[in-house]
């Protein structure tokens, strides 16, 4: 395993030993039935380096985290840069990441446990847990007799269902992409005004009329974020405390919460480059301070090795150190393709999975090769998260990629580059 850029010694020994602890907790890894036999060459894990080395030095980037995991054991984790230029504390393995959407996949995979336990279905709808949404409309924009657009509010077709949540086709949408008007509605909301909590966002959200029928098409917004709502209906406990019991207290994910609580952590936090500010300003907050609103599809804080835990265990079909998480037909499920032709959900014209891509109940799933996709494997899962952060599950080859940053503008670039590196790095 590689530590670089200068981090001390008791850092690096504390960095190993946590990397040691899930490496050998991975080695009951359930091997693929379609493992690829190949390996990664050195050649290439040093372009990976030599890439990143000039990220930082050409200030595009003030630092990452890169770990790729393969057969249960590290084959590349190494750290570039500084977590923040102001302090310039080198990166480290515990450096602490706000992830965005990467938020996503935790909730949907908290969502599916309760599902397995039989605490909620996938055909439940959503107002028998927030019983506002049984009042929602859908907002149709049709012109005015001035020739103006204006909203028509129509009832939906059917109820939302938490299938819908899961897979992004509740009509749920989020205010700051595209200019629809019932998008311009949710951007005028003020939603995120404080005092604010899970259960207050989700009866702002009722309030708004939804942009498209439920279970019509891939329309990306806050489904993720009522759905913490509903976890705590369902638990009785706050999103926090439910994943902290069911996820991060088995899996070791000690540092992934919705903010940092201990002071002494606060050096630990990655900043983006002071320029370098996120297009989802609206819905970001200070996470050195305790808050209430706990934004399951976009508000957690996580590092490297924390995350690294919650794809081991996704890469070995829900299991992790002899424990179960998630049942063998839920798995497959969160895994595979729910949109057309297996439901009547279409890609919209903001489909972010990409080309290759479809959708299952979390994450981005890739159903084929794609045109103008990064090159990767058939039954691949993935998400990333507005600052950059980034990961993905292939099982074909026994791996996973867990990448670390604070860098809004460069993401897309960045990821593409880094999953071809890697990709071109592994040897037949």
């Amino acid at each position: 395993m590689m530590i670089g850029n200068g981090v001390g010694l008791l850092r690096t020994a504390v960095a190993l030993l946590a990397s040691l602890a899930f490496s050998a907790s991975s080695a009951m890894a359930e091997t693929p039935t379609r493992l690829r036999e190949s390996s990664f060459a050195p050649a290439g894990l040093d372009k990976i380096s030599a890439y990143f080395d000039n990220e930082v030095a050409t200030d595009k980037i003030p630092g990452a985290v890169v770990l790729i995991q393969r057969r249960g054991k590290p084959v590349y984790f190494k750290s570039f840069g500084v977590r923040d230029v102001a302090t310039k504390i080198p990166m480290s393995p515990d450096t602490i990441f706000r992830i965005f959407s990467m938020s996503k996949p935790i909730t949907a995979v908290t969502t599916m446990m309760l599902i397995d336990q039989g605490k909620i279905k996938l055909d439940d709808p959503l107002s028998k847990y927030i019983p506002s949404f049984a009042n929602v409309k859908v907002g149709v924009e049709v012109k005015g007799a001035d020739g103006t657009p204006k909203l028509d509010l129509v009832p939906p077709d059917r109820p939302i269902t938490i299938a819908d949540m899961l897979r992004q086709s509740s009509g749920i949408t989020y205010g700051f992409y595209g200019d629809g008007l019932v998008r311009k509605a949710y951007k005028a909301a003020d939603l995120f005004a404080a005092p604010l909590d899970n259960a207050e966002f989700a009866e702002r959200i009722a309030k708004l009329p939804l942009e498209v029928q439920p279970g019509s098409i891939w329309d990306y917004g806050h489904s993720m974020d009522v759905m913490g709502r509903v976890i705590e209906v369902v638990t009785g406990k706050s999103l926090y405390r439910t994943e902290k019991e069911m996820l991060f207290d088995p899996l070791g994910m000690t540092d992934t919460a919705f903010y940092v609580s201990e002071p002494d952590k606060f050096p630990l936090i990655a900043e983006p480059l002071p320029n370098d500010k996120t297009f989802v300003a609206a819905m970001e907050r200070d996470i050195h301070v305790p808050t209430m609103w706990e934004a399951g599809g976009s508000g957690m804080v996580s590092t490297a090795l924390d995350y690294a835990r919650f794809a081991q265990m996704l890469l070995n079909g829900g299991s992790l150190d002899g424990k179960r998480y998630l049942s063998e037909p839920i798995f497959k499920a969160m895994t595979s393709n729910q949109l057309a032709p297996v439901s009547e959900v279409r890609k919209g014209p903001y489909y972010f999975p990409g080309d290759g891509f479809s959708y299952g109940y979390g994450f981005g799933v890739r159903v084929e090769p794609g045109d103008n996709s990064p090159p990767g494997s058939i039954g691949e899962f993935k998400w990333d998260g507005a600052g950059g952060t980034y990961f993905f599950v292939d099982p074909v080859h026994d791996m996973f990629v867990v990448f670390m940053v604070q860098t809004p503008s460069q993401r897309g670039r960045i990821q593409s580059e880094l999953k071809k590196l890697i990709y071109d790095a592994l040897e037949p």
